[in-house]
């Protein structure tokens, strides 16, 4: 299966195989691979690398509470050393329900505990989920499609943490760990010298980073380029990333490690210039682009996340959350402007059949075809609002935005839009 797993991440970066086929944000897939001499990689929601030690294995990430059982039998059948040291690359709850499981197991075998190692700012995240358990876990089923998800509410704190630089030596290995802001206020990527092996977690996934979710907290995208820039800058020959597949090799590594600064830097170039010329959000959303030669790399597809959502976060980072439009400032009531508009067109069903009419004129690829789906969603949403209990009219906002999901590229938008789609299904349903 090791064999597998490298097979894999070669033909991905050939694009042999489409990454959205082997989605980076995907459940436990199985197999171990053995990128380096002593260092282990599970492929799994979220990857787990493993290195050797004199004094027993360290682990960068977890995994989550649905996968930390499997990622530890895998790594059961690679070591039977005990887990001296597991290092958090961030808290997303994905990296840092394992421990637990290797936990129980020292109890049982009479081991010293583990050492868990994390930025100072993780325990604050930990504290902010617990107060926002019920948030997350909606935005959460949102996102992933989810019909059920319970946010956990009980974590693994770090023993130790730091603030810019912790360097630890376990059973003669050297381990760096840097702080960075990227996807997240307390990323750490490890760098093991004598090996030359790179954990990045979420700074690299394969995939366009996650730098925009739209319903998640601020991300850091120049910060984050300057992160990946300075890991580059280390020569790296073994790139274990947070999601997706291994990279190897010097030069790919580097590729990788570059694109994606280069990504980030452009969106937030562009979007900058654009505001300090005195540019709207809406105006910035249609006229920021990702480079094309960076959008077709494999690694770079947007498959979770996507460009457009990134510069969204940069106008929030930089510029606050009003959009420029005097109207928005302080809006009326949604529904409210809904029932004027349709009193203005002659009804709510206007905008429900005009919706409609601009759906079949959509067509994937072409620009206007694409503005076309936007105003369908504005319009079917408009129309419900202006009418909540009219089955027909939550049928049409059930069928636009059943449609934009399933043309959707990235998980993000695709979550939102199911669920809504989901939503109208179900009050037409009700309402029949």
């Amino acid at each position: 299966m090791a064999g597998d797993v490298l097979a894999i991440a070669d033909r991905l970066w050939r694009g042999q195989i489409d990454v959205a086929s082997l989605h980076p944000v995907g459940g436990h897939r199985g197999g171990l691979a053995e990128p380096s001499a002593g260092v282990a990689f599970v492929p799994s929601f979220a990857n787990v690398s493993a290195f050797s030690t004199e004094d027993g294995l360290v682990l960068v990430d977890t995994g989550s509470t649905f996968v930390a059982r499997a990622v530890h039998q895998e790594l059961r059948g690679w070591s039977t050393a005990r887990l001296h040291t597991a290092v958090y690359s961030h808290g997303h709850i994905d990296h840092v329900f394992g421990v637990p499981v290797w936990e129980a197991e020292a109890s049982e075998r009479g081991w010293p505990s583990p050492v868990v190692l994390a930025h100072e700012a993780l325990p604050d995240r930990f504290d902010r989920y617990v107060a926002t358990a019920g948030y997350n876990g909606l935005i959460n089923q949102r996102q992933f499609g989810l019909s059920e998800l319970r946010w956990p509410t009980e974590y693994r704190y770090p023993d130790t943490t730091y603030r810019t630089r912790l360097d630890v030596e376990v059973g003669g290995v050297l381990f760096e760990l840097h702080h960075a802001k990227g996807e997240t206020d307390d990323h750490t990527w490890t760098w093991v010298p004598d090996k030359k092996v790179l954990c990045c977690g979420d700074l690299f996934i394969w995939a366009s980073p996650n730098c925009g979710n739209p319903q998640k907290v601020q991300r850091y995208p120049r910060e984050w380029a300057t992160a990946l820039r300075e890991m580059l800058a280390l020569g790296p020959e073994v790139l274990l990333p947070g999601h997706g597949f291994p990279v190897l090799g010097g030069d790919r590594v580097r590729q990788a490690l570059a694109d994606t600064a280069e990504l980030l830097e452009s969106l937030v170039d562009q979007t900058l210039s654009l505001m300090n010329a005195g540019a709207r959000l809406d105006d910035i959303l249609h006229t920021v682009r990702a480079p094309d030669h960076l959008l077709e790399r494999p690694y770079l597809q947007p498959v979770y996340d996507e460009p457009e959502f990134v510069v969204r976060n940069i106008w929030r980072l930089y510029g606050g959350w009003w959009d420029g439009n005097p109207a928005s400032l302080k809006p009326a009531r949604e529904a409210t402007l809904a029932g004027e508009l349709a009193a203005l067109c002659g009804g709510p069903s206007v905008l429900g059949d005009r919706a409609l009419a601009l759906l079949a004129m959509a067509d994937d690829g072409a620009d206007h075809d694409d503005q076309a789906l936007r105003v369908a969603g504005h319009l079917a949403e408009l129309a419900a609002l202006a009418a909540p209990d009219d089955a027909a009219l939550q049928q049409v906002r059930a069928t636009v935005f059943a449609t934009r999901a399933r043309r959707a590229d990235s998980t993000m938008a695709k979550g939102v839009f199911d669920w809504a789609a989901r939503e109208s299904a179900a009050r037409a349903d009700a309402s029949t």
